[in-house]
């Protein structure tokens, strides 16, 4: 019996290899202000929407389809640390996200997910990041539970598309 830590995918490398390698004004590394500084297309950089001071973008190693991560714009590694305009416009594009994921994949139950620190799970800890990901019932398989790895059913290039399609026009109308 072989044993496979990963499936290969192809597809991904040059998104992954392309945005963490680009360098920003300030020589620093961190990928998310890679996407946000870029020039490149929404559509090149998985980035479902963008505010004024926060953004939507894919998740590149997605725990299922639509896996979206919803950041502010600034580099800023606490929550605390945020504006009072940046954490207002971070819960409404949070809000957004969970509406467009439901349009968009009908999930049974909508993740979110906040990792402060590298003690509690971050993986990129210097920027803080809400994950949004849909939820089945039955969603796990045996891949996950015998290999460790996960199997997605559609390309990030499709979930931009049905996320960037059904993102809700009007982030405000959530204030109510």
């Amino acid at each position: 019996m072989v044993a496979f830590e990963q499936l290969w995918a192809a597809w991904r490398s040059e998104y992954v290899s392309g945005i963490a390698t680009q360098s920003l004004p300030d020589n620093s590394t961190c990928v998310f202000c890679a996407i946000a500084a870029s020039t490149l297309s929404p559509a090149e950089t998985f980035t479902v929407w963008r505010g004024k001071t926060c953004f939507a973008v894919l998740n590149a190693f997605p725990y299922a389809s639509g896996h979206l991560l919803v950041m502010p714009l600034r580099h800023v590694g606490e929550l605390e640390k945020l504006t009072q305009d940046e954490a207002v416009e971070l819960w409404q594009a949070t809000t957004a996200a969970v509406v467009a994921l439901k349009s968009a994949y009908g999930p049974d139950g909508v993740n979110l997910g906040v990792n402060l620190g590298r003690a509690a799970g971050a993986g990129l800890p210097d920027h803080v990041h809400i994950h949004v990901l849909p939820r089945w019932v039955g969603d796990t398989n045996f891949m996950t539970t015998v290999a460790g790895i996960r199997v997605m059913p559609e390309a990030l290039e499709a979930s931009w598309k049905r996320l960037t399609n059904a993102w809700p026009s009007d982030l405000t109308k959530f204030e109510e």
